[in-house]
């Protein structure tokens, strides 16, 4: 049987605030560590029925990037559903959610831009 592993390893600073995150796994291309600033992680708890879930950022993740990360989180997760269920309602119903997100993020930076 194939094992495969995911790693995380975060850094923290004093005040126990993540000041860098790496990842790292077995069957990604590239040897070694990578560093990021931002993971989101979600594992279903079969027994209680619910979502269990990590969500971290490092102090340097800007907020723009980090409305984008979510947004591209979101359009996974369509993505997902579709793939995992078949169900075109809800990963439709996602999309058009990312595309109305999207669109208030380009009206929020093109507003940024002109102060």
């Amino acid at each position: 049987m194939k094992e495969s592993q995911i790693n995380l390893r975060v850094e923290l600073d004093e005040e126990n605030i993540p000041e860098k995150i790496y990842w790292d796994a077995t069957d990604k291309s590239g040897e070694g560590e990578e560093e990021t600033k931002s993971f989101s992680l979600s594992i279903w708890d079969h027994n209680n029925l619910s979502t269990l879930r990590i969500d971290l950022w490092n102090k340097e993740m800007p907020i723009d990037e980090m409305k984008r990360f979510y947004v591209d989180c979101l359009g996974g997760l369509a993505q997902s559903v579709m793939n995992s269920t078949g169900d075109e309602f809800m990963s439709s119903a996602m999309n058009r959610l990312c595309d109305k997100m999207v669109k208030h993020l380009e009206e929020e930076n093109k507003n940024n831009q002109q102060k």
